[in-house]
């Protein structure tokens, strides 16, 4: 028995369908990438890279990091090396040079020998190596009129400093003078000109030498 026409053009048909379906799959197939041969192994490099940093980043911190020495880390911290020579503070003279380079040697020189027949010396000079009490209030207050220094009359005028020195500052000027070119006297402390300082107040008018010898007998 023959088949009908209808039923072998619906045959025909699903095959035809069934072969389309098969080249479009074997078309989907050639476009799909080769595993094999189209894979990328730049993932791969740039993992082998960042390991190889890690590595080698790791053995070089090991070598030369600091390892939170505060010596290293801190700029104020002080290494004491054997051997090494450590810069001894500045003593009381020695910051009193500076103030009477600066102010002090206009009028006695360098040299403390003052000028002659102007400004007395201080080198050698009994009211510097006496008592502090004295030359404390000459430097506060300043000094007007005669004077007598190593037989010498000097007749002059010493401005008040006690506006312009702090007491350290004072202190520290009257122990280098009482200490150089040959004078031997005790170091000045600055409680002692602060204690004077606030005794006297506000003193009306430059010492004179008169005032001065009925102070520290």
């Amino acid at each position: 028995m023959s088949s009908s026409p209808d039923k072998n053009y619906r045959f025909e048909q699903a095959g035809a369908s069934d072969d389309s379906i098969q080249q479009a799959h074997a078309q989907l197939q050639k476009q799909k990438p080769d595993k094999a041969n189209g894979y990328s192994f730049l993932p791969l490099g740039i993992l082998g890279l960042m390991c190889s940093s890690v590595f080698f980043g790791s053995i070089y911190l090991a070598h030369y990091s600091v390892r939170f020495d505060p010596l290293v880390t801190n700029e104020h911290a002080k290494r004491e090396k054997p051997g090494a020579v450590v810069a001894a503070a500045a003593t009381p003279a020695q910051l009193g040079k500076k103030v009477f380079t600066s102010i002090c040697a206009t009028c006695h020189q360098l040299t403390g020998q003052g000028v002659p027949g102007a400004f007395p010396p201080l080198a050698g000079s009994e009211w510097v190596q006496g008592s502090e009490e004295r030359i404390i209030r000459i430097v506060l207050h300043g000094l007007n009129g005669p004077i007598t220094v190593e037989g010498k009359e000097f007749n002059n005028a010493m401005a008040s400093l006690g506006g312009v020195l702090k007491d350290e500052q004072i202190a520290n000027v009257l122990t280098y003078v009482r200490q150089e070119w040959g004078n031997k006297a005790p170091e000045v402390k600055a409680e002692t000109v602060a204690r004077i300082r606030g005794e006297v107040g506000n003193h009306p008018a430059p010492w004179t030498a008169a005032e001065l010898l009925k102070i520290g007998q």
